[in-house]
This record gives structure tokens, sequence and C-alpha cells, in this order.
């Protein structure tokens, strides 16, 4: 019989380098503990109020954007996003009291980014290529990698492509998240692929974590800003970091013809991986550290 393609996310790869056996578990047994909360239903909603004010400000006018009623927006998807968790899970995922601070907290967001963003965001020599723009590029094995790309603009003078990935965070990335591989590769891989499926020149590629902040530090003697950007360091070293990881992947978790090969995968407990895992201390996994 025919393979069908596996489709393979990032998100795969970075769960296997952290824990093969919680990658078996996940995705080869199919088993999922894992339940939506309030930090995952406000990233959606605050992706899809960001993406939409671009959207109407490049294909468009800025004038027209700046008219959208973003608040009233993001409270339409917050609660559209609580529905489908409570519907999936068979609860609710966070309290009402909850979803009224994350609105709050978006709010502000949504304030500071209409008002500074020019900053970030400028129209004259740019073009939105697209929001939520798809990746699928075949790799060997019949395995196929599949994304989405919250944000590509495009630099006509000097025809550099833009990738953004939008990020929710509560009160921004420090040192140690930058530093992060699992957070930061991503991008590059997406960089890698983006070049390959749409054949553009990898030099011309830059990427860059658009990260917004729900809360600002108290009593800060600086002006706090709600976003923060972040490129990282994608030099020939991350590159092949990178690709590295990708490949140990692909040798340890399938077989020459694509199929799952879980036999054999030990799990690697470290207190990063077992903290939030749904697994630890369950009777699929007593590893845990």
């Amino acid at each position: 019989m025919g393979m069908a393609k596996n489709r393979i996310s990032y998100s795969q790869i970075s769960l296997f380098n952290e824990c093969p056996q919680h990658w078996k578990l996940r995705y080869v047994d199919k088993i999922s503990k894992t339940e939506s909360n309030i930090h995952l239903i406000f990233g959606t909603a605050m992706h899809e109020v960001l993406q939409t004010y671009l959207e109407v400000m490049y294909n468009d006018s800025i004038k027209n954007a700046d008219k959208l009623n973003l608040e009233e927006m993001l409270r339409d998807k917050l609660i559209e996003q609580f529905k489908l968790a409570e519907q999936e899970d068979g609860k609710p995922p966070c309290t009402k009291e909850e979803i009224g601070e994350f609105y709050k907290d978006g709010v502000e967001i949504i304030d500071f980014f209409r008002k500074k963003r020019n900053e970030y965001f400028s129209k004259r020599g740019y073009k939105l290529v697209g929001c939520e723009v798809p990746i699928e590029v075949d790799l060997h094995k019949n395995i196929k990698i599949v994304g989405y790309l919250d944000i590509v603009i495009l630099d006509e003078i000097r025809n550099t492509i833009k990738i953004y990935d939008i990020k929710t965070s509560t009160r921004g990335w420090n040192k140690w998240m930058k530093k992060d591989e699992n957070k930061t590769q991503q991008l590059l891989l997406y960089k890698q692929f983006y070049s390959k499926q749409y054949n553009h020149p990898i030099e011309n590629i830059e990427v860059e974590y658009f990260i917004v902040k729900r809360k600002l530090w108290e009593e800060a003697l600086f002006p706090q800003k709600r976003v923060q950007k972040f490129s990282p360091a994608s030099g020939t070293v991350s590159m092949n970091k990178v690709a590295k990881k990708l490949n140990t992947f692909m040798t340890e978790a399938f077989n020459e013809v694509g199929e799952y090969t879980p036999d054999g995968l030990k799990p690697t407990p470290s207190k990063k991986a077992c903290r939030f895992c749904e697994f630890n201390k369950t009777e699929y996994c007593d590893k845990g550290v």
C-alpha cells in the first residue's frame, strides 16, 4: 500500500529533542492529555487581531485599519476560543475573571500598538505577502514539514523578506528565554524552508519574534513598551545546529520509508522537560524529575 506522507511540524521536532518519550506518547500513541488554558486562548485571539489590522493596513489603508474596532474583535475571539475549548475539553478552560483580566491586558496592547504602529510596521516600500503563509516542504523518507508563518512582509527596496512570529508573553522574554533554542530555532527552520519553497535567496530573508507583553513591571524607572522585538542569531553556526536537530529527529523517529520507529526511544528527564509535562508521574511515565 502507498504510504501517506507523514506531516510533521516544528513542535514535533522540538518535543522530540526535549524528550523522545513525550513525543512518542503524544504523536505515535496519540495519547493526549493537553488541555486548553487562558494563555493559549489569549495567544490565538491576539494573533488574529494583529493580523487583521495589518491585512487592512497593507491591502487597504492605514486610515481604515485605525478605524477597526479591535477591542470588540478581541472580545469576540476570546469568547469564541473559550467556547471551542470548553467543547473540546468538556470543561471551561479558565474562569470568567481570567478572561476579563486578559481582555483588559489585550486592550492595553491594542492601544499601544495603534499609537506606535509606525515604529514597527511601515507601509512605504513594503508589501504584505500574507498572514498565515503556508510552508510545505518535502523532506526525504515520505515526510513533509508543514507550518504557518504569522506575518510575511516584503521590503521592496532591499528585496528582503521579513518573517514575523507573534508571541504573547506575560512580561516579555528575558535573556534565558532568548537563549532557549526550542523557542528560537523555529524561525530559523522557517527561514530555510521559505527560501526553498518560495525560491527567495536565504541571505535576503530576515526573521523576528514580535513579542507582545500583557504586564509591565510596576514602578519601573523608564517608560516601558508593550512590544519587544527579538531576532535570533541566524548565522552558519545557528543554522547548522537547527539542521542537526532536524536530522536527529528524522533518523531516530522514522525508518527508511518514513514510518514511525518509536521502539527503543528513551525518556530524557530534566527539570525543564518534566516540569510542564502532562505525562509526568502518571501511569505513562515514572521517570520524571
